[in-house]
């Protein structure tokens, strides 16, 4: 009989634990995302900055994908128009 109210409430305190636990390291997680994820924008977008990249080939197929996210990406890398020509978002 007394199952049935302590589940909700052993769920909620796991919840808050966890909660604990993960909070201090959630803006640290995301900040790594960010950065892997430049990274990620870096190496499709190089051939087209002028860095010369030799799997040009395969990153070629990616540019439809990050397209979405270039505005974001060259205004966070501090440049205020778009570093390429021929993709003007601003």
């Amino acid at each position: 009989m007394r199952e049935p109210k302590l589940a909700p409430k052993l769920s909620k305190f796991l919840k808050g634990l966890n909660e604990f636990y993960v909070a201090p390291y959630r803006a640290t997680m995301a900040k790594a995302q960010r950065e892997e994820d430049d990274l990620f924008m870096l190496l499709v977008l190089s051939e087209a900055l002028g860095v010369p990249n030799p799997v040009n080939f395969y990153t070629l197929e990616l540019l439809p994908l990050v397209y979405e996210d270039f505005h974001a990406w060259h205004r966070r890398m501090g440049m205020e128009h778009s570093p390429l020509e021929n993709i003007s978002c601003c």
